[in-house]
């Protein structure tokens, strides 16, 4: 039995594809930096989130959807992070 997914599971997974066709349009080095950026903002904003934690989850969907906006406005010529220790 395939298992439906929610509203919101699906538009967490159209921004994460979205992002990912947008890295597509870029050189292949930006391109690599912009897939690690969004795999580690991804996997630092899901974890300890819980399913039933729609505001949180509705904040996070709004600042991507957001932050993807401005990089298709300016001219991203790479993105640049740094993790904690």
């Amino acid at each position: 039995m395939i298992r439906r997914l929610s509203g919101l599971q699906l538009d967490v997974i159209h921004l994460f594809r979205d992002a990912l066709r947008y890295a597509k349009t870029k050189p292949p080095e930006v391109e690599a930096g912009i897939r690690t950026f969004l795999r580690s903002e991804f996997d630092k904003n899901c974890t300890g989130l819980k399913k039933t934690e729609f505001m949180r989850i509705e904040y996070l969907l709004r600042r991507g959807k957001k932050q993807l906006k401005q990089a298709k406005q300016t001219n991203i010529s790479g993105i640049g992070f740094s993790t904690a220790k």
